[in-house]
């Protein structure tokens, strides 16, 4: 996409939210006389009607104005709280990411090109879309099996969203871009490089293939966990724009009422649902990063399943135990082991004081002491604790800030079954059975083991390491012996590129020139 393509569809975001009110409803507090005067001036374009919504509806609306691409990076920023602040993540999480259907032959020969056999050889039959996002839509379908036919979900990407998405993401590279070079206290929050995740992430999104890959891993994973699971793939009728699933026959945990007259014990399901998330995350290293209560079905026989892997997180071992250190250090009132493990682990740039960054920890701690249990959230612990490191120059870890919100929001589901859940009884036996296998005797066995095969792998590399040294001090010699010779093709790039600049700075000149004897003439 060209400068001026991203520049106009700039141009096209602003417009769109000056006209849905959302300029006008940003808080004035701390703004630049000229910035809050420009605010004003752009406010009288706002729609008369959109000045009695709230903030957030104001905002839902801009951004389904502007289509699909945008919903799905609404929704991006909306886990980085970091980034666009705590209220306008809010804001964005509460984005509907309900779009309207696209035709059903558009569907079909999506799935056709995608998996390269007609629709009829594929499914018994193929039903009207049920549901549609900012990337695809689901259908249900029958296929025939040997058991005889059977239900299935089949999820199609939107025709063209690729290419539009392609198109937005040029004009957030170029906000990212102006936001590091003209505003040097956000280079802490590393714009460029969230764009980048945005990026990475929607592309896999839109791969199906790679979702159903986050399936079938998890699915795997959780193979004797009590209470959770996630549909079946079927890789026979899967491919880059479709995936085919086992169809879920459930409650959505967002209906209470019905999860409460099936005869579903709901307090038993906040703590299956929080000890599932945390297995996933400090045993697996791998989680669900977007378990709203819509993505959450309750089967006939109670247990779990998590649909929508479209968007996933992971953890190393040096994030787990990070995350694990940070809740035994909350729990054990030892702020002090708290501060030790963001310095260890290089999150807080080693010129700081670890006592004063402790005394920050512990100003975070205290008060959860004195609340009862069921009233201290893990996940707002964990976003006060990235408040305070804000302060200390602690670098964005984007997939920390991710676990963070989706443990807000796995946390907030947890509390819409049960209001008096206690987040720290739930997930004790999870996170106790993990602090005792990694932190206690075991990690040392688990350390020596993992040195052991780096060593190996070191020793396997020496070889390969000393010939390319050996390569190396060669090249060195003969460019001293010799002095630095281009080749005849570098040679002829250089000049080309020294001829194209030349040309380009006679036009500029004669650009200013011209411009200079207008001026005159006008002044005359």
């Amino acid at each position: 996409m060209s400068a001026f393509g991203a520049y106009f569809g700039l141009l096209r975001v602003g417009w769109v939210l000056v006209r849905e009110g959302v300029v006008s409803a940003l808080p004035s507090e701390g703004l630049p006389p000229s910035v809050s005067l420009a605010k004003s001036f752009v406010s009288m374009f706002a729609r008369g009607g959109s000045k009695n919504q709230a903030r957030s509806d104001r905002l839902s609306k801009a951004v389904e104005r502007l289509g699909p691409s945008y919903v799905k990076i609404g929704q991006f920023l909306a886990t980085r709280p970091d980034v666009v602040g705590v209220e306008f993540a809010n804001d964005l999480s509460q984005l509907q990411d309900r779009m309207a259907f696209f035709p059903v032959a558009a569907a079909k020969a999506n799935i056709e090109g995608s998996l390269g056999r007609p629709l009829d050889e594929l499914y018994a039959s193929f039903g009207d879309p049920i549901a549609a996002a900012s990337i695809a839509q689901v259908h249900p379908a029958e296929i025939d099996t040997p058991e005889g036919r059977k239900k299935v979900a089949v999820k199609v990407v939107r025709p063209g969203v690729r290419q539009r998405f392609a198109n937005d993401l040029a004009a957030m590279y170029m906000v990212a871009g102006l936001q590091e070079r003209f505003m040097p206290s956000s280079r802490r929050l590393r714009p460029v490089e969230v764009t980048k995740t945005l990026e990475q992430t929607t592309k896999v999104e839109m791969d199906l293939r790679l979702e159903a890959a986050a399936l079938s891993e998890i699915a795997e994973n959780t193979e004797k966990d009590p209470g959770f699971r996630v549909p079946k793939v079927d890789w026979e009728r899967t491919g880059r724009d479709v995936i085919t699933m086992e169809w879920i026959d459930g409650i959505k945990m967002s209906d209470v009422e019905a999860l409460k007259a099936s005869g579903h014990d709901l307090n038993a399901l906040a703590d299956i649902l929080i000890q599932s998330f945390l297995r996933h995350t400090l045993r697996d290293g791998f989680f669900h990063a977007d378990m709203h209560p819509g993505n959450l079905f309750v089967a006939p026989d109670g247990m779990i399943v998590a649909v929508d892997m479209g968007i996933v997180g992971r953890l190393g071992k040096k994030e787990r135990r990070f995350l694990a250190e940070i809740l035994y250090g909350f729990i054990t009132r030892d702020y002090l082991r708290v501060a030790e493990v963001h310095f260890e682990a290089g999150y807080v740039p080693g010129h700081h004081n670890m006592e004063s960054f402790a005394q920050a920890i512990r100003a975070i701690g205290e008060p959860i002491h004195g609340q009862p249990a069921e009233t201290i959230s893990m996940g707002k612990l964990l976003t006060l604790l990235f408040e305070v490191t804000e302060l200390f120059d602690m670098e964005t870890r984007p997939e920390l800030v991710m676990l963070q919100k989706t443990m807000v929001v796995v946390e907030g589901v947890s509390r819409m079954l049960n209001p008096r859940f206690n987040m720290w009884k739930a997930s004790e036996p999870v996170v106790g059975d993990w602090i005792r296998t990694n932190l206690g005797p075991k990690r040392i066995v688990a350390d020596l083991r993992d040195g052991l095969k780096a060593a190996v792998k070191l020793a396997e590399a020496v070889p390969e390491i000393a010939a390319k040294t050996e390569k190396f001090h060669h090249e060195l010699l003969q460019m001293s012996e010799n002095g630095l010779r281009f080749d005849a093709q570098t040679a002829e790039a250089i000049g080309k590129s020294e001829a194209k600049h030349n040309r380009s700075a006679r036009v500029a000149l004669w650009f200013i020139a011209l411009a200079l004897i207008y001026i005159a003439w006008r002044l005359s």
